[in-house]
């Protein structure tokens, strides 16, 4: 490997870590802003049970939206590698693949080649933890709130 891939890789390595730590920081963010609307709620438990939902996914949605930009971004810039398949290149293609991605669906219609590669498999790993996290955070949720039998 030349030095010019290795520094390729590298900043690779270092944009994929900056996204990751991104989408982290909004979920933690999130799920705390979350809790704290959910706590203040004087409505039914399964009001705030939906509205927890709906947040969450409403935070997951914005967090594939991020993938589906450096997809979008990485792909039309020259030496990240590209998305080849059933692609059209366009941002909408880009979200519909992140959110295969993220969710670890995976359909294989549309293809990472190149760099690119990293970034779809660091968002398959960054996505099964954030919706355990968010699974977690609903499991909670709901024994705070959920009548006692």
């Amino acid at each position: 490997m030349s030095l010019a891939e290795q520094v390729h890789l590298l900043n690779a390595t270092i944009l994929n870590a900056l996204i990751v730590a991104l989408v982290v920081v909004i979920h933690n963010e999130a799920l705390l802003r979350l809790s704290g609307v959910l706590a203040q709620m004087r409505r039914s438990h399964h009001f705030r049970l939906v509205t927890g939902v709906i947040g969450i996914l409403a935070i997951h949605t914005l967090q594939v939206w991020i993938f589906a930009g450096a997809f979008y971004l990485m792909h039309h810039a020259d030496g990240w590698g590209e998305l080849a398949g059933n692609f059209s290149g366009s941002l909408l293609d880009c979200a519909y693949f992140s959110f295969t991605t993220f969710t670890t669906l995976g359909y294989g219609d549309i293809e990472a080649l190149g760099i690119l590669r990293f970034l779809t498999g660091i968002e398959a790993l960054t996505g099964l933890v954030l919706i355990t996290w968010s699974a977690s955070f609903l499991f909670v949720e709901m024994q705070r709130y959920w009548p006692s039998r």
